[in-house]
């Protein structure tokens, strides 16, 4: 048996040869298509703080004294993407030419023992889109999705902008699940930006006792207030500590999901977060963050919760956008052509008030 459909040679791309060498190539080799791969081309794809934090060098990614590089260059950044597919490996089942499709951004292994016991998106060898020059990202025309990749189908009738939030919403759905939210919580979400927003916005389908939003721009603080928080604050302008104990009869709130890759954010939940509260932390962060832990353990008995990637929470995301549930309005901000990519990136570092910055192809 034969491909189905057919990839060009060549394409559009950015290219990351090192962290201080990233170049758009207006000829780069297009992906080829193995007997068990699926190429789509590619709609759009968002810029995430990750993608940021990757170019200006965090270690996580290119790794110093005390840990290795993860990334595997020359690579094409990009993980919040999707497409339609243009040409399917021979033993690919399930799928036909030009349906629209997105998939996690962890490309699990299906071996390890994480894999084998349903925790995929902590897989072992951790291959992920987007950071690897065999698992190359979205900020291409084309893409190669291999086997294992965990894909979930995007209705032809949702929007090229609620299509680009599903990766982050994912995320954030995550997120506040590791939270455990109840109806007698009160809530603090620190950060109100893509993800933030995708959070405030799932976790008032939670309905929690009091849903709190923190943030330094009052342009995301309104927008907060647009998706169901029930207050704001703005850190800068207020004393959180104080505002905080005072809707809480002094004890603090009972979760604390930091969201900004701060520092001072994570002092501040850690902080402002009630003895036996929980705190779940998903940030990239570009720095190390210094504390004393004596208040994890001897002062307050917390429960210190990570959060990772998107896992099974694509198809709860597509359906609950589609009817309303999770609001998307206005946080796809501005696009680009793959051509302007410092522009974009500039625009992504959220100087001029963007929330989702993306490349349309």
């Amino acid at each position: 048996m034969a491909n189905k459909g057919s990839t060009p040679k060549t394409m559009k791309a950015l290219v990351a040869y090192s962290k201080d060498d990233y170049r758009f190539e207006p000829e780069y080799p297009a992906p080829e298509c193995g007997p068990d791969d699926i190429i789509i081309k590619t709609e759009a794809c968002g810029v995430c703080a990750g993608d940021l934090k990757c170019s200006h060098g965090a270690a996580m990614f290119w790794g110093d004294e005390v840990q290795p590089s993860w990334v595997k260059p020359p690579f094409i950044p990009g993980h919040e993407f999707f497409g339609r597919i243009v040409e399917m490996g021979e033993n690919v089942e399930g799928y036909e030419l030009g349906d629209r499709i997105i998939a996690d951004q962890i490309v699990p292994c299906g071996k390890c023992r994480f894999c084998k016991d349903g925790h995929y998106w902590m897989c072992q060898p951790h291959d992920m889109l987007g950071f690897q020059s065999y698992n190359n990202g979205g900020m291409a025309e084309y893409v190669r999705y291999p086997k294992n990749c965990v894909i979930s189908r995007v209705p032809e009738e949702m929007s090229l902008e609620q299509a680009l939030l599903v990766e982050p919403y994912g995320c954030s759905k995550h997120a506040v699940d590791r939270g455990s939210i109840t109806n007698e919580d009160v809530v603090v979400i620190s950060g109100a930006g893509t993800l933030g927003l995708g959070m405030i916005t799932y976790a008032r389908m939670k309905n929690p006792k009091l849903l709190i939003v923190l943030d330094m721009q009052e342009k995301r603080l309104e927008k907060a207030k647009e998706f169901g928080a029930d207050l704001v604050f703005n850190p800068g302008q207020c004393d959180i500590d104080k505002e905080i104990k005072a809707l809480t009869d002094d004890y603090g709130c009972d979760v604390y999901i930091e969201a900004t890759g701060h520092p001072s954010s994570v002092i501040q939940g850690l902080t402002i977060t009630r003895k036996l509260g929980r705190f779940v932390e998903f940030s990239v962060f570009g720095s190390e963050t210094s504390v004393d832990w004596s208040i994890i353990g001897d002062r307050k008995e917390l429960d210190i919760l990570g959060s990772h990637l998107s896992p099974y929470a694509y198809p709860f995301v597509i359906e609950n956008m589609m009817k309303g549930n999770l609001k998307t309005d206005g946080v796809v901000s501005s696009m680009f052509a793959i051509e302007e990519w410092e522009k974009a990136f500039d625009h992504a570092s959220g100087k001029y008030g963007d929330f989702k910055v993306a490349f349309k192809f």
